[in-house]
């Protein structure tokens, strides 16, 4: 029986899949679903979708009584972070207050980032916070519709495109503030699950994509959504780190300051952060 697992169609994770995916390490054999963590983070909080998957690490706290942290395959770094744009350039951040921002998410560690960025930075508090596809932010950022954007993925190498100004990354705030990577993605599998060694397979697929990364070129950019082979290579580069192969004390500690600092403010559900290392 084939093991069923959903991850995204971006570069990081095709990257990290492909030597599980194709059988070119020890693993079982895979059946994959292809999905953003948007559609994940749900599937996961109504446990639905495969036995394991990826999802965002802000998700966490709604999964954590019914799913298990895999503390490798996953996504964290450092200049990697979100970024807010702006059709023009803004000359300080509290001057989005009462603004319209779009976000891609309500239950991503980008959005997490933003709250506790603009709790810092905007005393004043924002207006309305408007959920929209990740890949519409920027047009309508560019077309008036919204005052700013939370942007994520690719964008951070393609906002020039649309003519948008920078006003804060998200990235460089957080490290600035806590010396920490940034929690991105995350690898969960069910409490229930009868699987085993799935550390093992996982890390085994990240080292073969390291050492031989010309192997998974094709299935990466079949699946890339049309970005250009370098957009997909800085995608890699930016999003496949040593916390990809083990998250360790660092890792760890850069997921219990985020969660926990959102479960101080309100931003997600009381719970207990001891389940993330069990």
């Amino acid at each position: 029986m084939k093991t069923k697992i959903a991850f995204s169609p971006c570069p990081n994770d095709t990257f990290i899949f492909h030597a599980a995916v194709f059988g070119l390490v020890e693993a079982p054999e895979l059946e994959v679903t292809y999905a953003d963590i948007d559609k994940t983070n749900y599937w996961a909080a109504r446990m639905e979708g495969p036995e394991i998957m990826k999802v965002s690490y802000a998700a966490l706290p709604w999964l954590l009584e019914d799913y298990r942290l895999i503390p490798c395959g996953g996504a964290l770094g450092r200049g990697c972070g979100p970024l807010v744009l702006t059709q023009e350039k803004l000359s300080k951040p509290s001057e989005l207050a009462g603004k319209r921002i779009a976000v891609p998410s309500d239950r991503s560690t980008a959005y997490l980032l933003f709250r506790l960025w603009v709790k810092q930075e905007i005393p004043a508090g924002i207006g309305e916070i408007v959920v929209m596809p990740f890949d519409e932010i920027m047009p309508a950022v560019k077309n008036g519709e919204v005052d700013a954007g939370l942007v994520i993925h690719e964008a951070r190498f393609t906002y020039q495109n649309y003519d948008l100004a920078l006003l804060q990354d998200l990235g460089n705030w957080w490290e600035e503030d806590t010396g920490l990577p940034i929690p991105l993605g995350a690898i969960i599998v069910r409490r229930d699950s009868k699987l085993e060694g799935i550390e093992n397979w996982i890390q085994a697929s990240v080292q073969y994509a390291w050492d031989h990364p010309e192997a998974s070129s094709n299935y990466v950019m079949t699946h890339a959504q049309e970005m250009s082979v370098e957009v997909a290579q800085s995608h890699i580069d930016l999003y496949v780190n040593e916390f990809s192969l083990q998250l360790g004390d660092d890792g760890y500690a850069a997921v219990e300051s985020l969660l926990g600092r959102a479960m101080e403010d309100g931003h997600v559900p009381l719970f207990d952060l001891e389940l993330l290392r069990k």
